[in-house]
């Protein structure tokens, strides 16, 4: 009998892991051994666990999960890396792959795509889920010569969370809605607006919404419906 692949998941939402962990479970080619709700923690049992597989969050409240990505990877080459975000950007899923990631899941399809892309990935292939994969074949044949967009002073400053919450903002969610989505409280979403004001030198979601236009970010035709 063939040993089970050995699956680490790296993820600051408990329920999250929990979900995950049981779609995994009832799968007997795979065993669970192992989870983390920090990047610096998910480092750590990469090293004393040797997974075959790690399942990354891109948004962390320690380090960037792209970050993560290439630290696992300097000392565990051979290591695949399955990335599952809410983030269906293309800049984001570019960003992984670029980082070492062999696979990409939004968390709204992972229930359904998880299994597929965890023997992909464990395979040797690179794996999109079908929606991101359509979105960013779309995207790439709409705009075959976009220039990189231009750098703004101060994003760089910002933790993974606060861009996190930066693209949400700018993309018209409420802070309770943010606070859903991130199993955080309103005033924390609303604290970390002020910073991110703060770092980057502006008054309004207005001005905001222009950095994250710049980089990208967000669709300003979302604003002019």
């Amino acid at each position: 009998m063939d040993r089970k692949k050995r699956i680490l998941i790296i993820d600051d939402h408990p329920l999250f892991r929990e979900g995950i962990k049981a779609i995994i479970k009832n799968d007997s080619r795979y065993d669970v051994i192992g989870e983390a709700g920090t990047g610096n923690r998910g480092l750590e049992l990469t090293g004393e666990l040797r997974p075959d597989l790690a399942l990354v969050d891109v948004s962390l409240p320690d380090i960037s999960g792209f970050d993560l990505v290439r630290d696992i990877l300097k000392y565990s080459p051979d290591m695949r890396i399955l990335v599952l975000s809410m983030h269906s950007k293309v800049d984001y899923i570019v960003k992984a792959f670029q980082a070492g990631a062999s696979g990409y899941l939004t968390k709204e399809c992972a229930a359904d795509m998880l299994i597929n892309g965890i023997e992909h990935t464990l395979k040797g292939d690179y794996f999109m889920d079908t929606s991101v994969s359509q979105q960013v074949v779309k995207k790439l044949a709409e705009l075959p010569d976009k220039k990189p967009v231009a750098a703004v002073k101060g994003y760089d400053a910002l933790t993974s969370r606060e861009q996190e919450i930066m693209v949400l903002v700018t993309s018209g969610f409420s802070s309770q809605k943010i606070a859903d989505k991130l199993f955080i409280s309103p005033k924390t979403v609303q604290n970390h607006r002020s910073k991110i004001m703060r770092k980057l030198n502006v008054s309004n979601v207005l001005d905001l919404t222009r950095h994250a236009a710049k980089l990208g970010l967000v669709d300003l035709d979302l604003w002019r419906k």
